[in-house]
Protein backbone atom coordinates (compact mmCIF):
# COMPACT_ATOMS: atom_id res chain seq x y z
CA UNK A 1 0.00 0.00 0.00
CA UNK A 2 1.33 3.37 -0.98
CA UNK A 3 1.76 5.61 2.13
CA UNK A 4 0.88 8.71 0.13
CA UNK A 5 -2.39 7.18 -0.97
CA UNK A 6 -3.30 6.42 2.66
CA UNK A 7 -2.42 9.97 3.68
CA UNK A 8 -4.67 11.34 0.95
CA UNK A 9 -7.59 9.24 2.17
CA UNK A 10 -7.06 10.35 5.76
CA UNK A 11 -6.84 13.95 4.64
CA UNK A 12 -10.11 13.57 2.71
CA UNK A 13 -11.77 12.12 5.80
CA UNK A 14 -10.50 14.97 7.97
CA UNK A 15 -11.73 17.52 5.45
CA UNK A 16 -15.13 15.85 5.26
CA UNK A 17 -15.35 15.78 9.05
CA UNK A 18 -14.50 19.49 9.24
CA UNK A 19 -17.16 20.29 6.64
CA UNK A 20 -19.73 18.24 8.56
CA UNK A 21 -18.86 20.05 11.79
CA UNK A 22 -19.26 23.40 10.01
CA UNK A 23 -22.68 22.39 8.66
CA UNK A 24 -23.79 21.27 12.13
CA UNK A 25 -22.48 24.47 13.68
CA UNK A 26 -24.32 26.59 11.11
CA UNK A 27 -27.53 24.65 11.70
CA UNK A 28 -27.24 25.13 15.47
CA UNK A 29 -26.60 28.84 15.07
CA UNK A 30 -29.60 29.19 12.77
CA UNK A 31 -31.77 27.25 15.22
CA UNK A 32 -30.73 29.49 18.10
CA UNK A 33 -31.37 32.59 16.01
CA UNK A 34 -34.86 31.35 15.12
CA UNK A 35 -35.64 30.51 18.74
CA UNK A 36 -34.52 33.97 19.81
CA UNK A 37 -36.66 35.60 17.11
CA UNK A 38 -39.69 33.53 18.10
CA UNK A 39 -39.22 34.43 21.75
CA UNK A 40 -38.86 38.14 20.98
CA UNK A 41 -41.93 38.09 18.77
CA UNK A 42 -43.96 36.31 21.44
CA UNK A 43 -42.83 38.82 24.05
CA UNK A 44 -43.84 41.72 21.79
CA UNK A 45 -47.25 40.17 21.20
CA UNK A 46 -47.77 39.61 24.92
CA UNK A 47 -46.73 43.19 25.69
CA UNK A 48 -49.07 44.57 23.02
CA UNK A 49 -51.95 42.45 24.25
CA UNK A 50 -51.30 43.39 27.86
CA UNK A 51 -51.25 47.09 26.92
CA UNK A 52 -54.48 46.70 24.95
CA UNK A 53 -56.21 44.98 27.87
CA UNK A 54 -54.89 47.55 30.35
CA UNK A 55 -56.10 50.40 28.13
CA UNK A 56 -59.50 48.78 27.83
CA UNK A 57 -59.62 48.27 31.58
CA UNK A 58 -58.62 51.87 32.28
CA UNK A 59 -61.23 53.11 29.81
CA UNK A 60 -63.96 51.13 31.57
CA UNK A 61 -62.74 52.39 34.93
CA UNK A 62 -62.84 55.99 33.76
CA UNK A 63 -66.32 55.51 32.27
CA UNK A 64 -67.63 54.14 35.53
CA UNK A 65 -65.60 56.34 37.89
CA UNK A 66 -68.71 58.35 38.75
CA UNK A 67 -70.76 55.26 39.52
CA UNK A 68 -70.95 53.35 42.75
CA UNK A 69 -68.31 51.10 44.29
CA UNK A 70 -70.24 48.00 43.23
CA UNK A 71 -69.78 48.87 39.55
CA UNK A 72 -66.04 49.09 39.99
CA UNK A 73 -65.99 45.78 41.82
CA UNK A 74 -68.09 44.17 39.08
CA UNK A 75 -65.73 45.54 36.44
CA UNK A 76 -62.71 44.13 38.26
CA UNK A 77 -64.40 40.75 38.52
CA UNK A 78 -65.19 40.77 34.79
CA UNK A 79 -61.60 41.68 34.02
CA UNK A 80 -60.31 38.90 36.24
CA UNK A 81 -62.65 36.44 34.50
CA UNK A 82 -61.40 37.55 31.09
CA UNK A 83 -57.78 37.22 32.22
CA UNK A 84 -58.50 33.77 33.60
CA UNK A 85 -60.20 32.72 30.35
CA UNK A 86 -57.27 34.06 28.30
CA UNK A 87 -54.74 32.22 30.45
CA UNK A 88 -56.72 29.00 30.06
CA UNK A 89 -56.90 29.47 26.30
CA UNK A 90 -53.20 30.25 26.14
CA UNK A 91 -52.32 27.15 28.15
CA UNK A 92 -54.42 24.99 25.82
CA UNK A 93 -52.83 26.43 22.68
CA UNK A 94 -49.29 26.71 24.05
CA UNK A 95 -48.23 23.09 23.38
CA UNK A 96 -49.39 23.36 19.78
CA UNK A 97 -47.47 26.60 19.27
CA UNK A 98 -44.34 25.14 20.84
CA UNK A 99 -44.68 22.02 18.68
CA UNK A 100 -45.06 24.17 15.56
CA UNK A 101 -42.07 26.36 16.47
CA UNK A 102 -39.89 23.33 17.19
CA UNK A 103 -40.94 21.78 13.89
CA UNK A 104 -39.98 24.87 11.90
CA UNK A 105 -36.78 25.39 13.83
CA UNK A 106 -35.56 21.83 13.55
CA UNK A 107 -36.44 21.43 9.88
CA UNK A 108 -33.40 22.23 7.80
CA UNK A 109 -34.00 22.99 4.15
CA UNK A 110 -31.25 21.76 1.90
Amino acid sequence: MDPMKGQGGIQMLLTAEQEAQQIISNARNLKMKRLKQAKEEAEREVANYRKQMEDEYQKKISETSGSSESSVKQLEEETEMKIKDLKETASKVSPEVVKMLVKYITTIKT
